[in-house]
């Protein structure tokens, strides 16, 4: 298939909306009409990883960490990146990655983690802002459930684990049709009034377009009122971290060695916390120092993360368990959830899992 069919699929099953500013997640390398064959799926892209890809005849790689992180100026092989692209393009290899959107969509890396662990009740740690939308138009008699069945196989109307979420409330527009129109009723020049039906949903603002475009072509006035507005609400399904209960309460010591076999690390660091048993637990794939304000405040026991410096054990340490499990230890299943996405979509497609240990840091 062409790589822009499985570029379009993962942007909008994990939208790019949902990264961080400051990330650069998407097609790193490739061209959208390039025929891929088969796709090997890493955690990060090296060289040992293109190496494996070229070994293993793939001609995609989609990863969670980019290779393109930081703006690169020229391209002639002096820093890894840039050996890294160039060894990519000459081998026809394209790159796909999805980082910060994969740790914030609902199924996202922290969830893994959390399911991995075997917590229950999980929910999002530290909600998505500011990527709601709230669509309204207004539909004559007869055409609402064409306008409806439209706008909600375009994405809108989810509301957490509901879907087809709408209200109606019946009224009367007005309009008068110009001398260049073609008015749906109504006669030119003439105001008009006609039985109408005002309709809104809720959307995510990713979907904007894709939703507009729907109710365009499902409507039938020729210019179809509607209004979108911004929503302060969260969006409580999606987010960073996540929070949940162990089947059972453990200590410290014991839950650490849980820890430890389940993410199989060797280094883990952690603080003093306090003496009670550990039941609720916050869990964050990869650096998550800026949540242990969002995790203390959510009642949890422990805080399950990465990337923690001295002083968040030093300023935070007592008041709750704050275990640092290493970076690639609480991501590494972020390569399940990427094939599981793609198979789902692509059931024939051919993956395959890197077998490259990509993990930088070693341990005593």
């Amino acid at each position: 298939m062409k790589l822009q069919e499985i570029c379009n699929y993962l942007g909008n099953v994990i939208p790019l909306d949902f990264q961080e500013s400051y990330d650069n997640s998407g097609l790193q390398v490739g061209s959208a009409d390039q025929e891929i064959t088969s796709a090997l799926i890493s955690l990060d892209v090296t060289e040992a990883v293109i190496e494996e890809c070229v070994r293993k005849n793939c001609n995609l790689i989609v990863s969670h960490h980019p290779v393109i992180f930081n703006p690169i100026k020229k391209l002639t092989g002096s820093t890894l990146p840039e050996r890294i692209i160039l060894r990519a393009v000459r081998s026809g290899i394209a790159i796909y990655s999805m980082h910060t959107n994969l740790d914030a969509a609902e199924n996202g890396v922290s969830r893994k983690m959390a399911e991995k662990m075997g917590l229950t009740g999980i929910r999002v740690l530290s909600p998505l802002k500011d990527r709601l939308l709230k669509l309204v138009t207004f539909v004559p008699d007869g055409h609402l459930d064409d306008v409806r069945n439209a706008v909600f196989g375009a994405g809108a109307g989810v509301i957490g684990n509901y879907d087809l979420c709408g209200y109606c409330g019946d009224g009367t527009g007005s309009y008068r049709p110009g001398e260049n129109t073609d008015p749906y009723t109504g006669e030119k020049g003439k105001m008009h009034f006609e039985k109408e039906t005002r309709f809104e949903t809720i959307l995510f603002s990713h979907m904007r377009g894709r939703v507009i475009e729907a109710l365009l072509k499902s409507h039938p006035y020729e210019e179809p009122a509607y209004d979108i507005y911004p929503l302060a609400n969260d969006n409580i399904n999606a987010g960073f971290g996540c929070i949940g209960e162990l089947p059972e309460a453990l200590g410290k010591s014991a839950f650490l060695r849980f820890l430890s076999g389940v993410f199989d690390a060797k280094g883990i660091r952690y603080s003093g916390g306090p003496e009670n048993e550990i039941s609720r637990v916050a869990v964050c794939g990869g650096a998550g120092s800026g949540m242990i304000n969002d995790a203390a405040a959510s009642g949890a026991d422990a805080y399950v993360t990465a990337d923690l410096k001295y002083h968040n054990f030093l300023e935070n340490g007592e008041k709750l368990l704050l275990v640092d499990c290493g970076h690639y230890e609480t991501e590494k299943y972020a390569i399940e959830l990427i094939h599981d996405l793609i198979i789902k979509k692509f059931p024939t497609f051919a993956l395959r899992f890197s077998e490259t240990n990509s993990n930088p840091i070693n341990y005593l």
